[in-house]
């Protein structure tokens, strides 16, 4: 099974739950951070949902988990648990994750899909009142996140991780909610190309790339199609590109318009589905800075759902949305655990499901085995 991991991946992922800061009082320690954090993501990866879960799975499973460490004094329980994960500093541990993942996913990333999502249970009555809002970047190829970033506002969720992010040579697919010169100046600052999906926040430039499809004497464009099969459903996607510019720069702008730096191709992606005697099609549009070909803009449309599927079965298979945990740092560490255990499951289930792979993992410590490390399986 190609992982695309490259190392030994269980041996840096200890290291790097080691480099976490522990806040307790050194001589009161029972259970060492790093054994606190790997018991979480076990229990995580064999279907564990909350911490009453992860102290039971714990407690049956120490054999298994004193094969990687010590676990001198057992397992801690559920109340443990949750004060321990409340006070580890978020940013840290989003650090050492950020760290595990850039030294595991190998090759440097050629598609990167960023997109945000609120865990919507998070909201502490006694804080803000708002729901903690995550925005997660989504290695395609690695099939990896590669980091995580908690933001206030869900209108500039892409600000501060394209900061933590290594763009060299990569193309980013954000949603249209980052599609704005700010954010598309900083995809190129940082030695990538971006790939924004236009919608009513831009509705002038939607507007002329729209009209400019529709004229029949448009020139330059390349068109990809595909079609596939499946259930009955038949679904033809065409992708086509254009690189002829000049168009946008004329008198057709009006005063104040923003201006998206860079801008090199613009893109139409049309969906045509046929499935019980009805059609239905969908038409989005995009701009890059990339000279794109049809055929890897399709590649990139297409590949940026991946990280909407991440979402989909953190709430269904994960339970995310159902979470009820709000106090200190525990909802955002939790949701980093999940990201991490998403990962190593995506990476090594073979052909299971994802929801049968958590189940496998909680029924068959051969199979945890191999998810956490299976370079020694």
């Amino acid at each position: 099974m190609d992982s695309g991991f490259t190392r030994d991946s269980l041996k840096v992922l200890l290291d790097r739950l080691g480099d976490v800061d522990d806040p307790r009082v050194p001589e009161k320690v029972r259970f060492p951070l790093d054994e606190v954090l790997f018991l979480v993501t076990c229990a995580t990866i064999a279907g564990c949902d909350d911490y009453d879960e992860i102290a039971e799975w714990g407690a049956l499973h120490l054999d298994f988990l004193r094969g990687y460490s010590e676990f001198y004094f057992g397992v801690p329980k559920e109340d443990w648990l949750r004060t321990v994960l409340n006070r580890i500093d978020a940013s840290l541990f989003e650090a050492c994750f950020s760290s595990w993942a850039a030294r595991v996913g190998g090759a440097e990333a050629d598609h990167i899909a960023i997109d945000g999502k609120t865990l919507r249970r998070s909201a502490d009555p006694k804080g803000t009142g708002k729901p903690l809002h995550l925005v997660s970047a989504w290695a395609s190829t690695q099939r990896l996140v590669l980091c995580q970033e908690a933001v206030d506002v869900k209108a500039n969720e892409c600000g501060a991780i394209l900061g933590r992010l290594d763009l060299k040579g990569a193309l980013v697919t954000i949603d249209a909610i980052a599609t704005n010169p700010a954010v598309a100046g900083a995809v190129l600052a940082a030695g990538g190309d971006y790939l924004l999906a236009l919608k009513a926040n831009q509705p002038t430039l939607h507007g002329e790339i729209a009209r400019y499809y529709d004229d029949p004497l448009s020139a330059g464009l390349l068109t990809h199609e595909t079609i596939d099969k499946d259930h009955g459903r038949i679904e033809i996607r065409t992708t086509s590109v254009s690189h002829e510019m000049d168009w946008l720069s004329g008198d057709r702008r009006h005063p104040g318009e923003p201006k998206i730096p860079g801008l090199t191709s613009i893109v139409r992606a049309t969906t045509k589905t046929e499935y019980g005697g009805k059609t239905t099609c969908e038409t989005r549009y995009f701009v890059s800075s990339a000279r794109l070909t049809p055929e890897r803009a399709a590649h990139a449309i297409n590949a940026h759902w991946a990280i909407e599927s991440m979402h989909w079965v953190l709430d269904v298979i994960f339970k995310e949305d159902l979470s009820r945990l709000r106090r200190g740092h525990g909802a955002t560490n939790m949701a980093l655990i999940r990201r991490l255990a998403f990962s190593l499951l995506k990476q090594r289930r073979g052909k299971k499901s994802l929801k049968t792979a958590r189940k496998m993992a909680g029924w068959n410590k051969a199979f945890l085995a191999q998810i956490l490390n299976p370079e020694r399986c």
